[in-house]
């Protein structure tokens, strides 16, 4: 369409875009936008993933995780990334408050667990489906009470019963030679909770807890170095 000898196109839309030419243009300008817009949003589209080599590091680091280590105890030292269930945090009630508090792990600088009391539980059964009698089978098992004290960045600290699961993402595993394939090492799992027990004929040192828990990039090297036998301040 011509206007006073300048050629005119419609108004032009691009479904792709939502674009809309609502001026008046030279009928060619358009065409060239459309081009433009095309060859650019293809570009984008058609862009190649970034390649992983599965001799290269493995992307197995959660974002909330925290530096640290474990002490378990039996004395082993289990260093590495930690981290809750997703959106998780630690459940503590404060024997002090007297109430529930919800403490996230990046304000964490350890967490220690004391033993409050432990015994060997008999194992007692009912003597028929439908009696309330009981009787003592002559076995017993491990049963163990904790409490737990976090402290924090700060220093503050929060005594009472705990309720919590971690997992530890170990150090990367490295390959004896270079090109090695490298596998996937899958994170541990450790509860924190306030009462446990072992099964049936166990002894209480056969119920492994975890006794200490210490965060931050200090703590990683100091447990990196008492996992291999090296001796810390």
């Amino acid at each position: 369409m011509e206007i006073g000898g300048v050629l005119v196109a419609p108004h032009v839309f691009v479904p792709r875009y939502g674009v809309k030419v609502m001026r008046s243009l030279p009928a060619h300008l358009p065409g060239l936008v459309c081009a433009i817009l095309l060859c650019v949003g293809g570009s984008v589209g058609q862009a190649e993933p970034p390649v992983i080599s599965p001799f290269g590091k493995a992307p197995t680091e959660r974002e909330d995780s925290v530096p640290g280590y474990l002490e378990l105890s039996d004395g082993k030292i289990i260093p590495g990334m930690i981290y809750l269930t997703r959106d998780h945090r630690l459940q503590i009630l404060d024997s002090q408050l007297g109430r529930q508090r919800l403490v996230p792990l990046r304000v964490v600088k350890q967490i220690e667990c004391h033993v409050k009391k432990e015994w060997m539980e008999r194992e007692w059964r009912f003597r028929e489906l439908a009696s309330d009698e009981k009787y003592y089978t002559g076995r017993t098992y491990p049963a163990r009470e904790y409490e737990h004290t976090i402290t924090l960045q700060d220093d503050r600290t929060i005594s009472g019963p705990l309720a919590a699961v971690l997992y530890v993402q170990p150090l990367g595993y490295q390959a004896e030679r270079p090109g090695a394939y490298r596998t996937h090492v899958k994170a541990e799992k450790f509860l924190l909770h306030k009462r446990d027990k072992g099964e049936i004929d166990q002894k209480l040192e056969d119920v492994v807890y975890v006794k200490r828990v210490v965060l931050g990039k200090e703590a990683l090297e100091e447990g990196k170095k008492k996992a291999a036998g090296v001796q810390t301040d």
